[in-house]
């Protein structure tokens, strides 16, 4: 009797690792997207964001098919909204729609106005804010592994 009672606590205890260990290889799937989940990014006033579409590649750059998307997110920031230290997780062209971007890193303020466009890196840390008082907004573009399912807005903590 004692022997079987032994043999179901093992099997219970294997039951109870091998769950753990799944649940820890997910967590390890989910990689950067789960991480850079666990850090917010400070904001103040009212900023909205819409992702209009995203699609992964495929086309004649045929090195990229099916490893990247493009992601196109419309940003709304209220009058003195603000988007505190943040970079993102790829690269991308930022056009604003209307309003003005106050736009600081490596501690240098750039103004952007209403037809500006720009490109940031995404390893670069920077803060946006909307200085004006009227509504800021404003077109992401991003380049993403095809995989990332959150935010591209990073807190450089998250890394």
């Amino acid at each position: 009797m004692r022997f079987r009672a032994c043999v179901n606590k093992i099997e219970v205890m294997e039951k109870t690792m091998l769950r753990f260990a799944l649940l820890v290889f997910v967590v390890l799937l989910g990689g950067a997207d789960w991480l850079a989940a666990q850090e917010k990014v400070e904001t103040r006033g009212g900023i909205k964001s819409e992702v209009k579409i995203e699609e992964v590649l495929f086309g004649h750059l045929t090195e990229l098919n099916g490893k990247f998307k493009v992601r196109v997110t419309e940003y709304t920031f209220a009058p003195d909204a603000y988007l505190g230290v943040h970079h993102h997780a790829g690269p991308g062209v930022r056009y604003v729609i209307s309003g003005e971007l106050s736009f600081n890193e490596g501690g240098r303020e750039t103004i952007y106005k209403a037809g500006d466009y720009y490109y940031e890196t995404g390893n670069l840390a920077h803060t946006a804010q909307n200085k004006a008082n009227v509504p800021l907004r404003v077109l992401v573009v991003d380049i993403l592994p095809k995989d990332w399912t959150g935010p591209a807005v990073i807190s450089p903590k998250a890394q």
